[in-house]
């Protein structure tokens, strides 16, 4: 009978343990999580549930606009899609055009998303971001062949233009988070590149 308990607990741990790996297995990945961002050049498609003609298809200009029936101009540029969704409801719906409309936004053609790294990097010059997906200063670091000998990772900069025309600078320790050093933890948002960011490695004072 002691024997049996102690296998019955064994199956029991072992279960557990079993849906606790499943369970991590299964853990959100922030690749899944990307939210794109509308820019530049996207091709997007607009349509309203029961207003055939009202879809547009048309690229978000150099202002982040695009020109829809009714409405007129509205600007999209750096909104996600849901946004620009709800955007568009409610610029209808200010108008007086439309009662309740619902509003699908879809991207049709994604526009070429760049970022540049310059400076102490083995392979210096301009990538392309991944569609649908995130990319961080780590990877983008590791893709270029790494740090040189004399540059350093510990102030690696990222300047971002936004659609607005600010602009703002950002300093990453990438050496540390590649060494995964507790108490040097980098808000997401500072290592999730977007389109246009320039990386730049100084060199290390000697």
């Amino acid at each position: 009978m002691k024997n049996l308990s102690h296998l019955i607990l064994g199956l029991l741990l072992a279960c557990s343990l079993s849906a606790q790996s499943n369970s991590a297995a299964q853990s959100p990945d922030s690749k899944k999580n990307y939210v794109h961002t509308l820019t530049l050049a996207d091709r997007v498609r607009i349509s309203v549930y029961q207003e055939d003609d009202l879809t547009t298809m048309a690229r978000i200009d150099a202002r982040g606009k695009i020109n829809l029936p009714l409405i007129g101009e509205i600007n999209l540029g750096g909104l996600t899609v849901v946004q620009a969704q709800e955007a568009i409801q409610g610029a209808y719906k200010e108008g007086r055009y439309l009662r309740a409309p619902q509003v699908t936004v879809s991207v049709e053609d994604y526009a070429a998303r760049e970022v540049s790294i310059q400076g102490q990097i083995r392979n210096p010059g301009r990538y392309a971001l991944p569609i649908e997906s995130t990319f961080t200063v780590v990877e983008l670091v590791t893709k270029a062949g790494g740090i040189t000998d004399i540059g350093k990772g510990t102030t690696v900069s990222i300047t971002r233009v936004f659609p607005d025309g600010t602009k703002k600078v950002f300093v990453v320790d990438v050496e540390n988070v590649i060494k995964g050093k507790k108490g040097n933890k980098i808000e997401d948002n500072t290592l999730l590149l977007q389109a246009g960011d320039i990386v730049y490695i100084p060199e290390r004072l000697i």
